[in-house]
C-alpha cells in the first residue's frame, strides 16, 4: 500500500473533504488493505469514540475482521464494563493486559515507563501473537498537538503496516458517524470526558485541545502514550523497561 501525502495535502483534505467523501475514504482504505493482508489486518480498539468508529468501518467491509483492546489496571470502571460487553457482543476482539508488579503511582513518578509497561507492551505483544501485518488504529490529525506529523497509511516497523483511516477526520465528523449509525459508545463520553485513558490519568477538560485532559501536570500532558511513536516489532534497548 502506498499513500504518501505531504502535510500541506492532508490539511487540504481534512479542511475541504466533507462528510460523505471521508467516510468513503477511510472505507477504501481498510477495504483495500483487507484486500492485501486478509486475516493479518487487525483492529486496536481503545474503546474510545475514533476506535468505535473504526470497528463499525471496518466491519461494515468484512464482519470477520478481528480486533484487540490493550487495557490496564488503572481503566475506569465504566470502561472495563464497556470493554465487556463488547467483546460479548464481539468475540473475536481478544484483550491484552500487562500485569507485571510496577512501582506504586508510577504514573506520577515516571508516566513515559508507565504507559510503556501497561499499553506499549501489550499492544507489541498483540501485534506478534495475533500475527498482525497490518494494525488498524483510530488516530485523528485533528485530535491534539502532538498528531500532526501522521499520514494515513505509515510503516514506522518494517513489515508492519500502520492504517490510520479516519486521519482526516474531524471530532464532530466522529459523533456524526457514530449518531447516524447507532453504534454504541463509552460511558464515559456523557459525564463530559473528550479523550478516554487511565483514570488517574485523565480527566475532563474545557480546552481546545480534545486530549487536553490527559496527564495534566506532567511533561506528556495532552501527548501520546508511546503506541504510535514506540517500535511495536522490535524494541530497541534504551526504551527497555
Amino acid at each position: 500500500m502506498e499513500l504518501n501525502f505531504e502535510l500541506e495535502e492532508i490539511q487540504y483534505l481534512v479542511e475541504n473533504l466533507n462528510f460523505a467523501q471521508k467516510v468513503e475514504r477511510s472505507l477504501n482504505l481498510i477495504r483495500n488493505a483487507y484486500q492485501e493482508y486478509g486475516d493479518k489486518l487487525v483492529v486496536a480498539n481503545s474503546l474510545g469514540k475514533d476506535s468505535s468508529v473504526v470497528w463499525h468501518l471496518a466491519k461494515s467491509v468484512n464482519p470477520s475482521i478481528r480486533g484487540f483492546i490493550v487495557t490496564t489496571r488503572f481503566k475506569p470502571k465504566q470502561t472495563v464494563e464497556f470493554m465487556h460487553r463488547m467483546v460479548k457482543i464481539y468475540p473475536e476482539l481478544k484483550i491484552y493486559k500487562n500485569d507485571e508488579a510496577i512501582p506504586e503511582k508510577l504514573y506520577q513518578s515516571d508516566p513515559d515507563k508507565c504507559c510503556f509497561l501497561l499499553k506499549v507492551k501489550p499492544t507489541r505483544e498483540a501485534i506478534e501473537d495475533m500475527h498482525v501485518n497490518c494494525w488498524v488504529t483510530g488516530l485523528r490529525c485533528t485530535e491534539g498537538r502532538t498528531r500532526t506529523n501522521f499520514r494515513e497509511i505509515e510503516e514506522r516497523d518494517k513489515g508492519l503496516i500502520k492504517l490510520n483511516p479516519i486521519l482526516l477526520w474531524y471530532e464532530r465528523e466522529v459523533w456524526q458517524y457514530l449518531a447516524l449509525n447507532n453504534v454504541p459508545v463509552n460511558p464515559m463520553y456523557a459525564l463530559g470526558y473528550r479523550s478516554l485513558g487511565c483514570e488517574p490519568c485523565t480527566i475532563i477538560s474545557a480546552g481546545e485541545d480534545e486530549r487536553a485532559g490527559r496527564w495534566v501536570g506532567t511533561s506528556k500532558n495532552g501527548g501520546e502514550c508511546g503506541i504510535h511513536t514506540n517500535p511495536l516489532k522490535s524494541i530497541p534497548a534504551k526504551i527497555r523497561y
